[in-house]
């Protein structure tokens, strides 16, 4: 139920955050593993996993490193649906929990960024489509293209990036009901063209023996730990994002067995399987062409048969856009309505994230396989690795799953903490991310690596993990003895 009128303030409450009825709790086990399925199966889906390649992994260490890195986050995203089922509340209003009502506008605007970035690299890779059907129907040469000073790619590219741009903001401002079948029909489209990538590969390569036998580049202990350690945190990192805002589609599902079984029928095995579609694909690529092409539209573009090519290319940029819709509009769209409930509606969020998504460059973040593991991944994951400790901590640990949702809506309340703000909730934060920073500053080369000692450089491999249990693990010793603070 809302709560009534007299039980909220007007700067905590809108429509779309309050919480959902029971009558609107109607997500089947079925629904919330047919979201992950439309979610999961997308074309970043496909190239993190085949930059595993790039990096030097063979087939069988790429895919194992994507199925273990989905299993750890699940038990993050379970755990932190668990309030949005019980209580229909979205994410950043649990934040209010943990770090404070106003408070909760910063960790919630810090998840809200990262999915703008998402927003933007989805946009990138749509308008890529676009970009490489142009090429293959029209028979201009990409690599003749002439990249523009400051964007640092051409006019055409930026051209497409924003048609596309275009058509995902014209699903935002018609509402998610807008799109329904669409989410229905892109996921097996995307899937078929998988099994036709899978099927290029096996002709182009004679057979599966070739790509299997392709020897691993990492042949030391050395070699492989450093890099199964940032290809892991890099999994994990992927879905850090909706293991904190999780709550914003729990709270729809109608028991709790509804969404663990969901979520780990749905999850795992999706990611895994499509996956390793990118990692079989971009092996053979290596035995065809001499070298990994870990992007799927460069790949299609080489099939050689222009009508092909082009259906094929067509077919990923509609499914990058449900996919973009679901995954990367619900929760900044539901961040920002967070910051002024009585100005910012889900739908001007959503317009806000769709802006913020061109300003961030998002091709920068993408191109480079290196930095889009090193630096977008593994980076956002140190912020919100320790956010999820403390949100499990405060909801598991501390409160022992009992929170008075109507006080999560006024301004006077239990939640109120320090001025609206939780001293605990972002000292433990901070406490949780400093030890991050020093490896963060080395990989984006503001420092050199002799600044800090070796094992603490090091660590930034494994930020997510390192981020998460200290946040749990302080705001779990902390907050007992400073409980209204």
């Amino acid at each position: 139920m809302h709560p009534a009128p007299d039980q909220h303030d007007p700067r905590l409450w809108n429509a779309d955050l309050a919480p959902v009825p029971q009558d609107r709790r109607t997500w089947t086990t079925w629904n919330v593993a047919a979201l992950w399925v439309g979610m999961a199966v997308c074309i970043t889906t496909y190239t993190l996993a085949s930059s595993l390649i790039e990096q030097g992994m063979n087939w069988w260490q790429a895919t194992l490193t994507v199925f273990l890195g989905n299993l750890i986050v699940l038990v993050p995203m379970t755990l932190n649906a668990h309030p949005g089922t019980a209580y229909g509340i979205p994410f950043p209003v649990l934040l209010r929990a943990s770090f404070g009502t106003f408070g909760s506008n910063i960790p919630a605007l810090m998840r809200g960024l990262v999915a703008c970035g998402w927003f933007g690299i989805q946009t990138w890779v749509g308008g890529a489509a676009i970009y490489a059907t142009g090429a293959v129907v029209f028979g201009f040469d990409p690599a003749a293209r002439q990249p523009l000073p400051i964007l640092g790619i051409s006019s055409g590219e930026f051209l497409c990036f924003m048609i596309f741009w275009a058509i995902n903001v014209y699903f935002i401002v018609r509402g998610m009901e807008s799109i329904k079948w669409m989410e229905t029909l892109s996921a097996p489209f995307l899937l078929l063209v998988g099994v036709a990538l899978v099927w290029w590969a096996w002709d182009a390569a004679d057979g599966f023996g070739p790509i299997f036998t392709q020897p691993a580049k990492l042949d030391t202990a050395a070699k492989f730990w450093p890099v199964f350690g940032v290809g892991l945190t890099a999994m994990v990192g992927y879905w850090a994002t909706l293991s904190l805002n999780i709550p914003d589609f729990s709270r729809y599902a109608r028991s709790q067995r509804d969404q663990v079984v969901g979520q780990a029928l749905g999850l795992p095995a999706t990611m895994t399987f499509y996956a390793f579609i990118g990692i079989l694909v971009t092996s053979a690529t290596i035995v065809i062409f001499g070298s990994a092409i870990w992007d799927p539209v460069q790949v299609i573009a080489k099939f050689g048969n222009p009508l092909v090519s082009a259906l094929a290319l067509v077919t990923l940029a509609v499914a990058t856009l449900s996919t973009n819709i679901a995954a990367n509009v619900v929760s900044p769209a539901n961040d920002f309505s967070n910051l002024a409930p009585q100005r910012i509606s889900f739908r001007t969020g959503g317009l806000i994230t769709a802006f913020l998504g061109i300003l961030m460059m998002p091709w920068k973040l993408y191109q480079d396989p290196s930095g889009y593991i090193f630096t977008w991944l593994i980076g956002y994951s140190a912020l919100l690795g320790p956010i999820a400790g403390i949100m499990i901590a405060d909801y598991f640990v501390w409160r022992r799953k009992k929170l008075d949702a109507a006080q999560l809506y006024q301004r006077h309340g239990i939640y109120r903490y320090t001025g609206g703000f939780s001293l605990v909730g972002f000292g433990v934060l901070i406490a949780a991310v400093l030890p991050n920073l020093p490896g963060f500053l080395v990989t984006i080369k503001i420092l050199p690596a002799d600044a800090f000692p070796a094992w603490l450089v090091a660590s930034y491999h494994y930020a997510w993990f390192v981020g998460f249990a200290l946040g749990f693990l302080l705001y779990s010793l902390i907050r007992p003895l400073f409980p209204n603070r």
